[in-house]
């Protein structure tokens, strides 16, 4: 019986790293982590991350983007975690965001963006991750053996764990498919029209970046490498920014970012 299950295990496995399957692609959807459980692997890849970068320890310009961030969590479908937002000493132009919260913010990219409401749909966009678990449905979709294992064989956490371990060490959690890439930036316009910013920064920001894709930008192809192609996603920003309701938004000037860009040009 055991050897069956085995089996069975490894059947069921192949089809969900195929994706060619219904059974993987309803598997890829599927969350099996309390937030508890978010949080600590949220907090052991954060840990791991932070040996190999460097923090960008200047209080103002910190302090600027945690305020940032948590005024579009506070606006976020996701309320029920603690959102971590740091700044990495790192010219190139990224952001990315881990479960559990953790989310980080390039030196490069808040250089690049012109007005607030660009910088804010780009740390939408990442907070919308952690809003729709996307790096959750990574774990449980590469864990999904050490999940069936339980059924069949009995608990057996020391394996669950390597497997996630590895999954951090290889960045298994941050790489998303098309669908939840999407849906992070419908859920970053909404966040951004919610918290009275607007979400045409969104639009100007992917502008940015389609530009220097033209230019052959190595740094921007490498961001974008994991992306739904840009063109397509200013078109579907478009349709969802039309969808929202009328609203009178913050004036596209902001003192704080303009004092923070100032800061980061001398």
């Amino acid at each position: 019986m055991k050897k069956i299950s085995i089996h069975i295990i490894a059947l069921f496995v192949l089809l969900i790293q195929m994706g060619c399957t219904q059974i993987g692609n309803t598997f890829a959807n599927i969350n099996f982590y309390s937030d508890e459980e978010e949080r600590n692997i949220g907090s052991q890849y954060a840990f791991q991350i932070e040996q190999g970068i460097e923090l960008y320890n200047d209080k103002i310009v910190g302090k600027y983007i945690n305020d940032l961030g948590q005024r579009l969590v506070r606006f976020s479908k996701r309320r029920n975690i603690s959102y971590r937002f740091k700044v990495v000493n790192d010219p190139s132009i990224n952001a990315f965001a881990i479960p559990g919260g953790y989310c980080y913010v390039n030196l490069g990219l808040i250089q690049l963006a012109e007005t607030e409401s660009e910088l804010a749909g780009v740390m939408a966009h990442e907070i919308g991750h952690v809003v729709g678990k996307h790096g959750m449905e990574q774990v449980s979709k590469q864990t999904g053996l050490g999940f069936i294992a339980q059924i069949f064989l009995g608990p057996n956490s020391s394996f669950t764990e390597q497997m996630i371990a590895s999954m951090i060490s290889n960045g298994l959690l941050l790489k998303y498919g098309r669908g939840a890439e999407l849906e992070a930036d419908r859920l970053a316009i909404e966040e951004m029209h919610a918290a009275g910013i607007d979400p045409v920064g969104v639009i100007n920001f992917f502008e940015k970046l389609a530009a220097k894709e033209k230019e052959s930008n190595s740094e921007v192809s490498r961001l974008l490498s994991t992306h739904p192609p840009t063109r397509d996603r200013i078109k579907y920003a478009k349709k969802e920014i039309k969808k929202l309701s009328k609203k009178d938004y913050d004036s596209i000037k902001s003192v704080q970012f303009d004092r923070v860009k100032m800061r980061l040009s001398q």
